[in-house]
């Protein structure tokens, strides 16, 4: 998801986007709205940051340093094999990292580190985003492979994706094949599917075929202002996924990225429709994902009694429930963001900036 230069963050628009915004003959908002710069990206709010929470770890494994990964909890390990994505969402909260490609003898090292690493002993899932995985397929299979070898103890190896979306013509046989189950893991992809106008005939097939190599989809929505903050487009698009075969996992609020203040809900926006969509009757309770907040110490979904304080400059005071101590075991040199302290009982609170309210639509 790289792309940004001198802080700006260059629009990317793949040929078969831009082949279906050419062939609607009028406007798409929900494509225009993901993947066209907007002037409102060169507005900065107090407490934006140029990119999301910093995981990344500074380590040597076999005395040399292991590139690419981030680790936040403690069953998952995170891996980038590249920054480079098919399209730049607008949204994207990876938009300033710099362009980074990983090699074979890279991933072959990340492998056996996530294997026998002291710290990575509970590790049993591996998290493979970037940019996006499914850009360069032999990246994946050289990971996948050398997980397969070194890394038995890992159960499921989920990689993030919106390929399906951008550029389905690259599911192809080479692909699936790369993402067939293996005899000591399964593979599951993570995608953002942000509004059912987005899946095209071209864009179900490729999901489908993902499927039938053996791939359980999952779905985190971003809940984004004016493409599908309102109560019918989501309820659209969660009945869509559930007839897909692709569970609904998380509503992610948008994340305060600097830049982003345009495509934010308010946090109250968000679980209003989040409520509406569990007690409304106008869908199924199985298609009720997680309204959750990515915030600087981690994924948080919220409940009652999550948001305990706000303060002068809109930003909300949230109560996780991870342990300051458990991390630092889990992650061993990470440091508690400036914006986060340590409860009485040894729980991180952390500060979230808030969006200005508006109306969503019901």
């Amino acid at each position: 998801m790289a792309g940004a230069k001198n802080g700006v963050f260059a629009e990317k628009i793949s040929p078969y986007l831009r082949k279906k915004m050419e062939e609607a003959g009028e406007p798409l908002p929900f494509l225009d709205l993901q993947y066209v710069v907007d002037p409102s990206e060169a507005v900065e709010q107090t407490f934006e940051v140029a990119r999301h929470y910093q995981s990344e770890m500074s380590t040597l494994f076999e005395g040399r340093e292991v590139r690419g990964v981030e680790k936040l909890y403690r069953r998952t390990l995170l891996v980038e094999p590249t920054t480079i994505c098919a399209a730049h969402c607008r949204w994207c909260i990876r938009g300033q990292y710099d362009t980074v490609t990983l090699s074979r003898e890279d991933l072959e090292l990340i492998a056996r580190y996530c294997g026998t690493a002291p710290e990575n002993q509970d590790v049993r899932e591996v998290l493979v985003t970037g940019g996006d995985p499914l850009i360069l397929v032999d990246r994946i299979e050289w990971l996948l492979d050398a997980l397969e070898e070194h890394a038995p103890q890992v159960e499921i190896v989920r990689i993030a994706t919106r390929v399906p979306l951008q550029d389905p013509r690259r599911v192809d046989a080479r692909m699936r094949h790369a993402l067939r189950r293996r005899s000591t893991f399964r593979v599951e992809i993570a995608t953002h599917i942000n509004h059912k106008g987005e899946l095209f005939p071209e864009v179900r097939e490729a999901y489908t075929a993902l499927q039938e190599a053996g791939a359980r989809i999952y779905d985190q929505t971003v809940l984004l202002r004016g493409l599908n903050d309102s109560l019918d487009t989501l309820v659209g698009l969660f009945d869509e996924l559930r007839s897909l075969g692709i569970e609904a996992h998380y509503l992610f609020h948008c994340v305060p990225i600097r830049g982003m203040s345009h495509h934010r809900t308010s946090v109250e926006e968000g679980l209003e429709l989040h409520r509406r969509l569990g007690a409304s009757g106008l869908t199924s309770g199985r298609t009720r994902p997680h309204f959750t907040l990515m915030t600087d110490v981690g994924k948080v979904p919220l409940y009652e009694g999550s948001i305990i304080g706000r303060d002068e400059h809109n930003r909300i005071l949230i109560q996780t429930g991870y342990r300051y101590e458990e991390r630092m075991s889990w992650v061993p040199g990470w440091r508690l963001p400036e914006n986060a302290r340590v409860d009485d009982n040894g729980f991180l609170q952390v500060w979230y900036l808030d969006a200005i309210g508006g109306k969503a639509e019901f």
